[in-house]
């Protein structure tokens, strides 16, 4: 139960800062993209700073949830954010909820339980072989290159789209390193352990690569073109980390087809939920288009 209330915490922290994000994103001009002059223009913005703070307090809830539950069950809580942060958003800022977002919740939320019912994620252990870090760090490096690449060949839509896939891969990376160094914690050494093992650095680094392509994805194009891919692609790769790396179990074969609906009713949710102006911060325009 502690680490499904810290994954939720960090849910809500993570929505609320991606679109605080994208408000900063959208008045950054076209040619800071994919140069390090784009933190220069986003760190004179007060709404981009708001949404770091957030983006912090959510690496200490997910630090905290990974470290006692299955990455397998942390990480696909997290596809919450995006519809509680709207429906946040819509009551805080005293606007009537549209529709749409409510279809868009009911679908993530039916699309999470059922998913989560049908895999019944659990089991594995804390902590990875070195060995086995070097065959992940390798093949995650090389899936990242290629859509940086392919996206750098793209624009707009395709390229936000990229990108955020890109973002997702390595804020999944980021939880299985997090995961890995909390589990240090555990040993004789205690805090020092923790300081002393490269994963706690590593979990830094990719974190912020991941922020880094996170806001070249939002500088590029729609929140309908990020998001989805944003949202389902951390969920999955983390999944994914999570059985290969920790031994973690999901239950297969007919079980697949309820797992497979799930995730199509994830998309669906986060696809309508994109498309709400509540999604841009601004509940009086839609997101900018380009």
């Amino acid at each position: 139960m502690i680490s499904v209330l810290f994954a939720i915490l960090t849910a809500l922290s993570n929505g609320a800062a991606s679109v605080l994000q994208r408000r900063a994103a959208a008045n950054v001009p076209d040619s800071a993209a994919m140069r390090l002059s784009l933190f220069r223009h986003l760190l004179r913005q007060k709404v981009w700073l708001g949404g770091i703070a957030l983006v912090i307090t959510a690496a200490v809830c997910q630090a905290v949830a990974l470290a006692t539950g299955p990455i397998a069950v942390v990480q696909p809580i997290f596809v919450i954010e995006l519809p509680a942060t709207l429906l946040l958003a819509g009551f805080v800022m005293r606007v009537r909820v549209p529709r749409q977002v409510w279809y868009g919740v009911a679908a993530v939320t039916v699309g999470l339980a059922l998913g989560m019912a049908s895999a019944a994620p659990g089991g594995g252990h804390d902590t990875v072989r070195g060995a086995d870090w070097v065959v992940a760090l390798l093949v995650t490096g090389l899936f990242e290159a290629a859509l940086i690449v392919a996206a750098l060949a793209s624009r707009r839509n395709t390229r936000a789209a990229l990108l955020g896939l890109a973002a997702a891969c390595g804020y999944a990376l980021t939880a299985a390193l997090m995961k890995d160094a909390m589990a240090r914690l555990d040993g004789s050494g205690g805090v020092a352990q923790l300081f002393a093992s490269w994963q706690l650095y590593a979990t830094a680094a990719a974190g912020v690569g991941a922020l880094y392509l996170l806001q070249n994805a939002l500088q590029a194009g729609t929140l309908v073109a990020v998001q989805p891919m944003l949202t389902l692609g951390d969920a999955l790769i983390s999944i994914l980390y999570g059985v290969t790396l920790f031994g973690e179990t999901l239950r297969t074969g007919w079980w697949l087809l309820p797992e497979l609906v799930a995730v199509a009713l994830i998309a669906a949710g986060c696809l309508e939920l994109s498309r709400s102006p509540l999604a841009s911060g601004n509940p009086l325009s839609p997101a900018r288009v380009k």
